[in-house]
């Protein structure tokens, strides 16, 4: 099936750590991207999230959007009280022509503390998972009739980090919950990713590409560190330039998979070269995608 290479600004602008690439202007990080070869953006913190605004910004460099994050805490809020707080957010996706949007609960979460080592992300007891699906399944399909389809990160420090929380999250939820599998967060949980795309073929509806470095990912564990000193650290790259097995993460997806492969691979852009490191990723990207039989269009 048709596929799509895209970024993320997280390589340019970090969202979780705003004075990384914080001089960055938004229009250098369209333009690089534009560059790099990818034909789609996520949502950055340096977006205006007004759709008449953005439009004509990302039509100038011949760019799409995407998609964008959005913070849930179902934990704590109804049902009624999630969908009205993502309202501003989902209606500009489905104004942008966004088929998915990237949702993670980050109800108690620590990615975005650097003084929190990931030892103290918040964890879901078993008796609490029927509920959590119940809820989950009712927002997306709420979102579906809206157009857009809900994609659940799994990401360090969140509720589901763990390949046995994803098993978890699938199970509990309809099939209006798609799961977005990222194989470097996966890889730094200790998980499977090939297995997961495997299990999981007919759900997954987003793709992001992160790779890891072995030598990093070893200290975050023996020393406990927090995700953004991981993030500092040089944890994360672009595919293809870490330890993930790319080519067989890509061979297990589902060939009739067809939406946005996404590089997203935050690093410090004082020590990654931005555009460099762009054009890697999407040179790798290209190469594991057409290997495992995928159409790249764009």
């Amino acid at each position: 099936m048709t596929v799509f290479l895209g970024t993320n600004p997280i390589a340019w602008s970090n969202d979780d750590l705003p004075e990384l690439g914080g001089e960055t202007p938004l229009e250098t990080c369209l333009a690089e991207t534009r560059e790099a070869g990818f034909t789609g953006i996520e949502l950055g913190n340096k977006f205006p999230r007004q759709a008449d605004t953005l439009r004509p910004i990302l039509a100038a460099h011949d760019l799409q959007l995407i998609s964008g994050w959005y913070s849930a805490n179902l934990i704590d809020r109804t049902i009624d009280q999630e969908i009205a707080a993502m309202e501003p957010h989902l209606a500009l996706l489905a104004a942008m022509g966004c088929k998915v949007m990237v949702f993670c609960d980050t109800s108690g979460a620590v990615h975005g503390n650097q003084g929190t080592p990931l030892s103290a992300r918040p964890t879901l007891p078993d008796e609490d998972w029927p509920e959590f699906g119940r809820k989950l399944t009712a927002v997306g399909d709420h979102m579906a009739k809206r157009g857009v389809r809900l994609a659940y990160h799994h990401h360090m420090g969140t509720l589901v980090q763990s390949e046995a929380e994803v098993d978890l999250l699938m199970h509990h939820t309809g099939l209006s919950v798609g799961l977005l599998l990222d194989a470097g967060h996966m890889t730094v949980a200790g998980g499977d990713p090939a297995a997961l795309a495997s299990r999981y073929a007919s759900r997954i509806n987003h793709v992001h590409a992160k790779d890891v470095r072995r030598d990093v990912l070893q200290k975050v564990r023996d020393e406990d560190w927090s995700f953004l000193d991981g993030v500092v650290g040089g944890l994360f790259t672009v595919p293809g330039d870490g330890m993930v097995d790319f080519a067989r993460v890509f061979d297990a997806l589902p060939k009739s998979y067809a939406g946005w492969m996404v590089v997203e691979a935050e690093q410090d852009p004082a020590k990654a070269n931005p555009l460099a490191y762009a054009r890697l990723g999407r040179r790798n990207l290209w190469k594991f995608a057409t290997g495992a039989g995928f159409d790249v269009k764009g």
